[in-house]
């Protein structure tokens, strides 16, 4: 959760809220991109994050990873967003991590920022 919060906070725009019981999340221009999700009846987990994702092309991609790393719920059919146990994410490497957090921060990042963003860190990589 510390990696996550760092990557999170190194991107423009965003701001972190914590809800009364210390459940982050992670908005960029005030829209939620990531965040701690409350349980529900349809699953009753206290350790879920909630990660949006470009479209439901790429959710299906996730939800087929062989390591059963991210789920769904019927609730979020139909949502462009994959689930995954907060313990769960000591299996993910640091970079998979800033690229789950990256694309979620680009599904609500106003365009002109995203667009900037990315301009900067395609010089960065060369």
């Amino acid at each position: 959760m510390a990696d996550l919060d760092e990557l999170a906070l190194a991107l423009p725009h965003t701001t972190k809220e914590v809800d009364a019981e210390g459940r982050p999340t992670y908005l960029a221009h005030g829209k939620m991109f990531c965040f701690h999700r409350r349980p529900r009846r349809d699953a009753p987990f206290d350790d879920v994050f909630v990660f949006r994702v470009a479209d439901l092309d790429v959710k299906e991609l996730l939800l087929s990873d062989a390591r059963g790393i991210f789920f769904t719920t019927p609730h979020w059919n139909g949502y462009a967003a994959v689930l995954l146990h907060i313990p769960d994410l000591a299996r993910i490497d640091r970079d998979e991590l800033e690229e789950l957090v990256v694309e979620a921060w680009l599904t609500r990042a106003q365009k002109r920022v995203a667009k900037a963003w990315l301009a900067e860190h395609a010089a960065e990589e060369r």
